[in-house]
């Protein structure tokens, strides 16, 4: 029998560990696993970076993206920008340490959120080459920098090297990075098409991509005007778990209850107050907020979902748009016809306010295509950002497969359509740290399903006219084939002139399909130039 171990042996095994280090060992989770993916996901990391600060800073965005072969399943990745650069004394933190940054502590809509992203990158070639990462910045007021940044993993903390200054004038951020285990591809998953899709998301910006083959592409700016700045907002009541409102009650510095609920959550005002009142008889209303109890917490959450509220306040979000979805479409897969919805604010738990944008788009260069012909593409996004992975693990997937695509007279297997969803949010409910699907939490996936349904219905109608001007083209064309012919017959047995004839049959056609009548007279699909041929076939 085995000899036991006794809890103090044990413990002489327990270490801490830093977050660092925790994803060093479990960099899937950031969204490395897989080369392909995992290209993709430092050039998003970078790109996205570059979008939100370029953004802040009110500039339309131009970004550079060049990826270089450089050995067996090995890359250089050079992502540059003209935004508003990273000074010298914030540039170990931002791109060197793990959960640092400008995003997660603000309540305002932003591709970013946790401050992993960029300091993953930076790990990511650590583990992989050995190599740090080359930055060079400038925020257009100082001199320029370049530097070497890698990481202390076990402290967390950045290591900056070979640092020098220069009089060149440049304003904005250029990082670039070896990484190995990695793949460039072109696919429906690789590099060119997820910055294709974000050209499709980010109308205002214009993205360059140079392969490893040399070849340059340009996603050409669709659109002059910036996106308007998401402003920082309060909480909704709605949506709110008992824990939400015991957090935010422990920060507050308000004097009571009352007030403080008034101070931290939207649309709640000193009227809304009287109402909780009358409700939550037994809670004190003016005592502090950090007195406020498990109990007291509870009757409060009940309340709010008793009482009527007014939307929630859209000035933390910033959708993508319409008309700037409209262009986008067209500038990028040019279709036939599209139909473009945006759903109201809704209310996702935590009191968080979430808008759903849904496009679907028929025709032109939407869907796939292939040898065996189209078929119909699910193009996903979260605040303006493209997810290409895990699309089975995603809300939006679910909520598109969920719809029965035969009423709207759409086939998505066999027809080029494109079903556009972006999801905006100030804390967008991702399943996993790599941010690559949207949690399929009931409320998510209800809207997106809604606005899908919509924008399908739109589509519906172009496609039914479409079905049905066809089908009165055969039919006019089935008809006009005979007409020649059959007065030919009745010439011979009237004893009329044949071409009368003909004339005469073919006013009484026209009067069945009169929208047919211009291309009658521009000499256009009267069926009369193959006649001839078709009637010899058939005898």
């Amino acid at each position: 029998m085995a000899e036991t171990r006794d809890a103090d042996e044990i413990f002489k095994e327990f270490k801490e560990h830093s977050i660092a280090e925790f994803f060093k060992k479990n960099r899937q989770m950031l969204g490395y696993s897989g080369m392909v993916r995992s290209l993709v996901t430092v050039v998003h990391e970078y790109v996205t970076n570059n979008l939100d600060a370029c953004e802040e800073a009110n500039i339309l965005p131009n970004i550079e993206v060049r990826i270089k072969e450089t050995g067996e399943n090995k890359y250089s990745v050079y992502v540059a920008d003209n935004g508003p650069g990273i000074p010298k004394k914030y540039i170990g933190k931002a791109l060197g340490t793990v959960l640092a940054g400008t995003k997660f502590h603000r309540y305002m809509q932003q591709r970013g959120q946790q401050g992993i992203g960029g300091s993953g990158c930076t790990l990511f070639a650590l583990t992989t080459t050995g190599k740090p990462i080359w930055i060079k910045s400038s925020t257009g007021s100082s001199k320029t920098y370049t530097c070497r940044l890698s990481m202390d993993l076990v402290k967390n903390a950045p290591i900056i090297d070979e640092y020098r200054e220069t009089d060149e004038n440049f304003k904005g951020l250029v990082v670039e990075g070896e990484f190995a285990e990695v793949k460039y591809e072109n696919s429906d998953h690789g590099v060119y098409e997820y910055l294709r899709r974000t050209a499709l998301a980010n109308p205002h910006a214009q993205i360059k991509l140079i392969g490893p083959d040399g070849r340059e592409n340009v996603f050409i700016r669709a659109v002059m005007q910036m996106p308007p700045r998401p402003k920082p907002a309060k909480p909704h009541p709605l949506g709110l778990s008992v824990n939400d409102l015991l957090d935010f009650a422990r920060v507050s510095d308000s004097r009571k209850i009352s007030s403080f609920l008034v101070d931290t959550f939207a649309r709640l005002t000193s009227n809304k107050v009287d109402e909780l009142k009358t409700l939550c008889k037994d809670v004190d209303f003016d005592k502090k907020p950090g007195a406020l109890s498990w109990s007291d917490s509870e009757t409060l959450v009940k309340a709010i979902k008793q009482i009527k509220w007014i939307a929630p306040d859209s000035s933390s979000i910033v959708p993508i748009g319409e008309e700037q979805i409209k262009t986008a479409i067209k500038n990028i897969l040019n279709p036939e016809f599209m139909n473009v919805v945006e759903r109201k604010p809704a209310i996702l738990r935590g009191g968080i306010p979430f808008i759903v944008e849904a496009a679907v788009a028929y025709g032109g260069n939407a869907g796939y295509s292939s040898e065996q012909g189209s078929s119909g593409a699910i193009l996903r996004f979260a605040n303006r950002a493209p997810l290409l992975f895990d699309a089975g693990n995603c809300a939006i997937t679910e909520a598109v497969k969920s719809i029965d695509w035969k009423r709207y007279n759409i086939d998505m297997e066999n027809q080029p359509v494109s079903v556009f969803v972006n999801v905006s949010s100030v804390y967008v409910p991702y399943a996993g740290v790599g941010k690559e699907a949207i949690a399929k939490e009931e409320e998510v996936i209800q809207e997106i399903k809604l606005a899908v349904q919509e924008a399908a219905r739109g589509v519906q109608g172009f496609i039914r006219g479409k079905q049905h001007v066809s089908f009165e083209a055969n039919r006019y064309k089935t008809t006009m084939r005979y007409a020649k012919q059959l007065a030919k017959d009745l010439s011979e047995i009237t004893g009329d002139k044949e071409e009368d004839i003909h004339q005469n049959i073919e006013k009484l056609i026209l009067k069945h399909y009169p929208h047919f009548k211009k291309s009658m007279e521009e000499g256009e699909g009267t069926g009369e130039e193959n006649t001839s041929s078709e009637q010899e076939g058939e005898r």
